[in-house]
């Protein structure tokens, strides 16, 4: 399958331009599901970076032990402690999903599984919250403990195309297996496009060295320069800026702004995800070349802004 990357230009399309008319939420609502006890990070930096990116709105729903912690990291989140782990069982998980699908008609897109954790009852309402939100057709970006539960259940997910897989190298090689794609009978550079043709034709971001994106039908590769340093959560911060270009994807659709319509509705998941990719490596790249060894993620959110002027604003 050809390797191809899309204009720059296309991708511009899709930006908001920043009016006077416009009121709060209109520049793209994003909704974490994540953040348990172990893990707090994780939903922080995909929701903080989509906030940081243009979204006006994030929200984070996580358990409660996670929300204390969440919300003194800054007071720009909105923490509702909605989720339960297996041995809380003050409430049902039809409960929980009920609180949590909620917050779906004030969210434009959800992302499903920073600092998730695989327990058991978190796991079962993710599940329940991913088929509410194919219901009322919202675009779905599953990451981290989220790609765990796809590997068990990939029924959920399979043929739903406003739906975005972000895995790296072992969670890319554990969904193939799940799906019976022989690594040893493929080159590197097809197995985005089977793995997506076996999901149904949702898009997957393989992440790696060179990213590759593909829904089945074409393959964008993703290699401008980035850090060298891999420290944990940088999927995080992707999986936020993917998240925020498929909400600029809706206001698109929506005509938010006048333009010429040229963009389909297919297109919009590689679209978003390659800005996301190409604008996670340059936030690396920058914050590498400012701190070297001891870069750490939470020194990409500050480039974050810089990045996204060099690359996208006109």
């Amino acid at each position: 399958m050809t390797i191809t990357m899309p204009a720059i230009d296309k991708i511009r399309q899709l930006i908001p331009p920043l009016l006077p008319g416009y009121h709060k939420g209109q520049g793209g609502r994003i909704c974490v599901i994540g953040g348990s006890e172990e893990y707090t990070g994780a939903p922080y930096f995909s929701s903080f970076s989509a906030l940081k990116l243009g979204a006006d709105i994030a929200y984070v729903i996580c358990q409660p032990t996670a929300a204390v912690a969440i919300k003194s990291y800054t007071p720009d989140l909105m923490v509702h402690p909605y989720m339960r782990r297996s041995e809380d069982t003050e409430k049902t998980s039809e409960e929980i999903i009920n609180n949590v699908t909620g917050l779906f008609p004030r969210s434009h897109v959800i992302v499903i599984g920073p600092g998730l954790s695989r327990d058991k009852l978190m796991l079962e309402c993710a599940k329940g919250i991913i088929a509410k939100a194919k219901e009322k057709d919202m675009p779905l970006v599953i990451d981290a403990d989220g790609l765990y539960l796809i590997q068990d259940h990939p029924e959920i997910i399979e043929g739903y195309p406003k739906a975005i897989l972000t895995p790296n190298l072992v969670e890319f090689k554990r969904l193939c297996e799940r799906m019976k794609i022989n690594f040893e009978d493929n080159h590197k550079d097809n197995m985005a496009a089977l793995l997506s043709q076996a999901f149904g034709g949702i898009t997957i971001v393989q992440k790696g060295q060179y990213d590759l994106i593909s829904n089945g039908n074409e393959v964008f590769k993703v290699d401008n320069e980035g850090g060298l340093k891999r420290c944990g959560g940088q999927g995080d911060i992707l999986a936020g800026f993917i998240a925020t270009f498929m909400a600029w994807g809706s206001a698109y659709h929506n005509k938010l702004w006048q333009h010429d319509n040229l963009i389909s509705p297919s297109e919009i998941p590689m679209l978003a995800s390659y800005a996301a990719c190409t604008l996670m490596r340059e936030c690396s790249r920058s914050a590498f070349k400012k701190f070297g060894r001891s870069v750490q993620t939470s020194d990409m959110i500050n480039e974050i802004g810089p990045s996204f002027q060099k690359l996208y604003e006109r």
